[in-house]
């Protein structure tokens, strides 16, 4: 039997999945959104699918449902969806896209028959960016026939697949909100930092971007350590403590970010992290002179 997907909230995420796995041959079935104008437009980007503006048993011609919600939407669209029917869902797959979120929040369609997981791509989807999925590591977590489902839109679209427990969604995600958005929160403090030093927005955006980039290479060439470098990597905490001067007029989350993410290098990086954090406390401190 051919295998037909429904999406269940065509936003961003929901689109790229739905296009990717029409390009790779799926069968495109229910294609749902908010309102009839939003679903007829994911479909146009899709290139297949039938627009719904609902929950609707239409759905269930469908063999797997991806439910691309919001994360908050999630238990109330599987609650809708358990409701369209008491034994039709028996053998389906649902899934979901949250990166934090595991399967309990589909219990009212387990409960239905049906087998349950989630799956979600570690990359970044904004509103002017949809990045391709080649080479994209996607999470799965669920029972072993979602999990199979799982791995098997990951392959057509390209994606590595990778299995988590149930209780490793949460620090999941964490690692990648460091890794992503609170990337671009330290980068756009200090661009910030350099237009307070007369660079213009252009400029400092042209002098940040090259070293980012550096770091980002020597990281997947030689590793953290061995690419770590800044004063604290050379044991300079007088340096550190003119940071810690300068930065004293910005608002205090500037300060504070900058104080622990000399903690975090130092607990991560460095060869003697317990000596190192020693003097960072001292410096952080200011009860004694950096240089000692």
């Amino acid at each position: 039997m051919s295998t037909t997907i429904a999406i269940v909230g065509a936003g961003r995420l929901g689109r790229v999945l739905g296009r990717s796995l029409h390009r790779a041959d799926w069968k495109i079935g229910a294609v749902v959104a908010r309102s009839d104008s939003s679903a007829r437009s994911a479909v146009r980007t899709i290139g297949a699918g039938f627009p719904l503006a609902g929950i609707s048993s239409r759905i269930l011609h469908a063999n797997i449902v991806l439910i691309a919600t919001p994360d908050d939407a999630i238990s109330k669209v599987a609650a809708k969806l358990a409701r369209i029917s008491t034994d039709e869902w028996r053998g389906k797959v649902v899934l979901h896209t949250s990166g934090a979120l595991d399967d309990s929040v589909l219990v009212p369609l387990a409960r239905r028959g049906a087998f349950t997981g989630a799956i979600h791509p570690l990359q970044t989807f904004s509103e002017r960016s949809s990045p391709p999925l080649e080479g994209i590591v996607f999470a799965s977590q669920g029972d072993p026939r979602a999990q199979r489902a799982a791995r098997r839109i990951v392959r057509a679209v390209g994606g590595v697949p990778v299995a988590l427990r149930r209780d490793a969604k949460p620090a999941y995600h964490a690692a990648g909100t460091l890794a992503s958005p609170f990337v671009l929160a330290v980068v756009e403090c200090a661009m910030r930092i350099l237009m307070d030093c007369n660079f213009s927005g252009r400029r400092a955006k042209m002098a940040l971007l090259p070293l980012v980039r550096q770091t980002l290479s020597n990281f997947e060439r030689f590793g953290a350590k061995e690419s770590w470098t800044g004063p604290i990597s050379r044991g300079d905490f007088a340096t550190v403590a003119r940071h810690r001067a300068a930065l004293a007029k910005w608002p205090a989350e500037v300060q504070d970010a900058y104080a622990a993410l000399a903690r975090l290098s130092a607990r991560l990086l460095a060869a003697n992290p317990e000596e190192t954090l020693l003097h960072l406390d001292r410096v952080f401190a200011n009860t004694v002179d950096a240089n000692e």
